[in-house]
């Protein structure tokens, strides 16, 4: 999916929400528990309550890999079901990647490449601490595209991201500067927190053009208004991701209609934003 069809999707669905599929086993409802394949019963249940109003999904590989073959043959259900919405849809491997250069082209394979691995998600989260090198590799696949760390919500980001060098640049905002020579809008989108509403303003003067990913909506405590108001652009321009807060709205036999409530709940509010921007009518 590239830049003008992803910016339609958004359109169309009056929505730029992300879904985390961040499944964790322990929390499947009960009920699914004696199927064959609980993780792969409830993401399917997710998906299908939560696409009409959703533009794409972001399955977390810990809460797959974790569990080892197990949990990557919930995953390669999940994204062979996703494979029936391809054009309804954006697929993200919140993988968080980034090693030397030949290393990150297997890993670039792992996720893009059918034929070698089975996956054919549409992006990849990368780390771009390693540099240029090890992020080159997975914006070589035609039509993929890198989801580049930028401003992370978690406390830690203060370690390293909000450190400024002898110019008084962040070094969030050098990734920023960075990147953008190694790939374009069409292909590098960048993460950058929900909990750090305000360093969007930021962001959108270094980055005007790039999506951005912003978790932390919902369970994090991130407030929906205040991305749209810092980070909006003229295209809409963010994926917007919640995960726990829509997919375990609810741990009983209901859980799929709850999830569902929530993310009509985020869609219509979405819907408010782009209108009032005059993204759609």
């Amino acid at each position: 999916m590239n830049w003008a069809q992803l910016t339609e999707l958004i359109k169309t669905k009056q929505s730029f929400l992300c879904v985390g599929l961040d499944s964790e086993i322990d929390k499947i409802p009960a009920h699914l528990r004696n199927t064959e394949d609980p993780v792969f019963e409830f993401n399917r249940s997710i998906i299908d309550a939560t696409l009409p109003f959703t533009v794409a999904y972001k399955p977390n590989l810990a809460f797959y890999e974790s569990r080892g073959i197990e949990g990557l043959n919930s995953l390669k259900k999940t994204m062979d079901y996703l494979e029936n919405f391809r054009t309804e849809c954006f697929t993200i491997a919140d993988a968080k990647r980034g090693d030397i250069g030949n290393t990150s082209s297997q890993y670039a394979r792992a996720f893009f490449s059918k034929a070698a691995s089975g996956f054919d998600f549409d992006a990849v989260t990368v780390a771009p601490y390693m540099g240029e090198d090890s992020v080159s590799p997975f914006l070589a696949f035609e039509g993929k595209w890198v989801v580049l760390l930028a401003l992370t919500s978690n406390k830690g980001a203060f370690n390293f991201q909000l450190n400024e060098d002898t110019s008084g640049t962040a070094l969030f905002e050098n990734v920023l500067k960075t990147s953008q020579s190694w790939g374009s809008k069409n292909n590098l989108m960048f993460v950058v927190g929900a909990t750090r509403a305000e360093m969007l303003e930021k962001v959108r003067e270094i980055a005007p053009e790039h999506f951005l990913l912003v978790p932390g909506v919902g369970a994090q405590g991130g407030s929906l208004s205040e991305v749209a108001r810092y980070g909006l652009n003229k295209d809409c321009g963010l994926l917007v991701n919640a995960s726990r807060s829509i997919i375990f709205a609810s741990t009983g036999t209901d859980f799929a209609s709850k999830a569902a409530e929530e993310a009509k709940k985020m869609q219509e509010e979405m819907s408010l934003i782009l209108r009032n921007a005059g993204i759609v009518s």
